[in-house]
């Protein structure tokens, strides 16, 4: 018996060993949401938001270190535990304390499980910089006439700015006799002052490691432009920054990349000063700002206001154009603003060219609405990292998914007038609203920010699309109560 009681518990004994020891895989959380790596935040105390881990046992909770050193050892190292999932998605957590002014960042954060299973660390890294978007960049966008390149495809993938998300590439060949290059022909003798790129945006593959941009008047006989030469690059976006050189022909000569061959997405020139003022309509008028990359307004916002028979007239500007002072110049002032939507990823986009957008935002008196990405910009202003990723999209443009949730109005306001309580509205977006911003109140939401309204000013978001043509979009009048009351206001 005692034999048999022995063996018994050196059985229990190896089982319970095998169960400790069995191991537990814990995947990595990927820190690409916001910040993801070297964004700019502009809030002193940013929302961190990443990805969720998977696997482990029972629930899972993150570790988040911040600190101005890569090793994580400097005296202004943050740390954070116990970090629970918003959601199946995303985890999020706000900076409690002000963080260090015009300084760059580390950020590494890993999950553990209920059993203490622990994941590894992922790392990105960004920068901090309150003066980031205050003011309108004072540059203009210098139009590409042409692009060749030294090998490789679809070279004008670099200056495709219709495809709203840059996904689009020119990839030179793999190494060979021939050095990778691209020359961009601007027509006509240009100056420059600003040189932005977009590489792989999804791993490190084919980013530029050693580079330089030349210029040139002929097309033959180029000079190395002293601020453009970069070495040891590790990121894969580039704003470089240099005394304004006049050049038609700007030539990219690539020294070394890293993995099979150099890839690029995007590259954008900028020249000095401020965009010619367009001419207004006469009469009343909206003011629409596109927020796609090519300045468009993604839905069809013009056509739709001048047919809700309320003797409006549009005028659409850029958001790389538009700027307070602009606004200011205009001979007849609009009698309201739209910030319409984007479909774009915002790390994959130049944001500074938003700033205009966002010291209206902040000084303006007359009435805004901001629609989908419009809406998003009204948190941008306040903190880059206030909009995220919801880690889906919510695409109903066509037809409600069965996850989408009615949205319920949380707080009377002129706005909803007419409008049932809960709606359901159309919804084309990957991004959300993530923080109000304290000047702001909260009116409306789903399973995540729908609507937000300025305390003070005539200044209304949106996440919805009140404006697009579906049988079920219950939030039109959305729309129409604010044009109206911003007629009302006007007259």
């Amino acid at each position: 018996m005692k034999k048999a009681y022995i063996s018994l518990l050196l059985v229990l004994v190896l089982f319970s060993c095998t169960k400790t020891n069995k191991k537990v895989d814990i995947t990595i959380p990927k820190l690409t949401n916001n910040p993801s790596w070297d964004v700019v935040c502009t809030n002193r105390k940013p929302l961190l938001s990443f990805y969720i881990s998977r696997g482990g046992i029972g629930k899972r909770t993150y570790i988040v270190n911040l600190d101005t050193e890569p090793e994580f050892n400097s005296p202004n190292f943050i740390e954070y535990k116990n970090i629970e999932e918003l959601d199946e998605f995303i985890v999020q957590k706000r900076v409690e304390k002000p963080l260090v002014d015009k300084i760059r960042y580390y950020f590494r954060a890993k999950a553990i499980d209920s059993e203490g299973n622990e994941s590894k660390w992922a790392y990105t890294r960004f920068s901090l910089d309150t003066d980031y978007n205050k003011n309108f960049m004072n540059l203009t966008r210098a139009k590409v006439q042409n692009v060749r390149v030294s090998t490789g495809e679809n070279p004008k993938n670099l200056i495709d700015y219709d495809d709203p998300g840059q996904v689009s590439f020119w990839q030179a060949a793999p190494p060979g006799p021939i050095k990778p290059w691209a020359i961009f022909d601007l027509g006509k003798p240009t100056i420059v002052s600003r040189i932005w790129m977009l590489a792989n945006i999804n791993r490190d593959n084919g980013w530029l490691v050693d580079f330089v941009w030349e210029k040139s008047l002929d097309g033959k006989n180029f000079e190395e432009i002293i601020d453009a030469k970069i070495l040891n690059n590790d990121t894969f976006r580039n704003v470089i920054d240099i005394t304004p050189v006049s050049a038609r022909y700007l030539r990219l000569k690539i020294n070394h990349f890293r993995g099979v061959a150099p890839h690029l997405n995007c590259v954008i020139f900028y020249t000095p000063g401020k965009p010619k003022v367009p001419t207004p309509p006469r009469g009343k008028y909206v003011l629409l700002v596109g927020d796609q990359m090519n300045g468009g307004t993604f839905t069809q916002l013009a056509p739709y206001i001048e047919t809700l028979d309320l003797g409006l007239k549009t005028l659409t500007i850029p958001h790389y154009e538009i700027s307070l002072d602009m606004l200011h110049r205009l001979q007849n002032k609009p009698i309201a603003i739209i910030l319409s939507g984007n479909n774009a990823d915002y790390p994959h986009l130049p944001m500074y060219e938003f700033n205009g957008v966002y010291e209206i935002i902040r000084n303006t008196d007359i009435p805004l609405l901001g629609i989908c990405a419009g809406h998003q910009m009204l948190a941008f202003t306040y903190g880059y990292s206030f909009v995220r990723s919801m880690g889906w999209k919510a695409l109903t443009a066509l037809e409600v998914l069965q996850q989408i949730k009615p949205i319920r109005i949380l707080k009377e306001d002129p706005i909803f007038k007419g409008m049932k309580n809960p709606f359901i509205a159309p919804e084309i977006h990957g991004w959300s609203v993530a923080v109000v911003p304290k000047d702001f109140e909260l009116l409306a939401e789903s399973t995540y920010i729908q609507s937000i309204k300025h305390k003070d000013k005539f200044i209304y978001g949106s996440q919805f699309h009140p404006e697009v043509e579906v049988s079920y979009n219950e939030g039109k009048k959305f729309l129409i109560n604010f044009l109206n009351m911003a007629i009302d206001k006007g007259n």
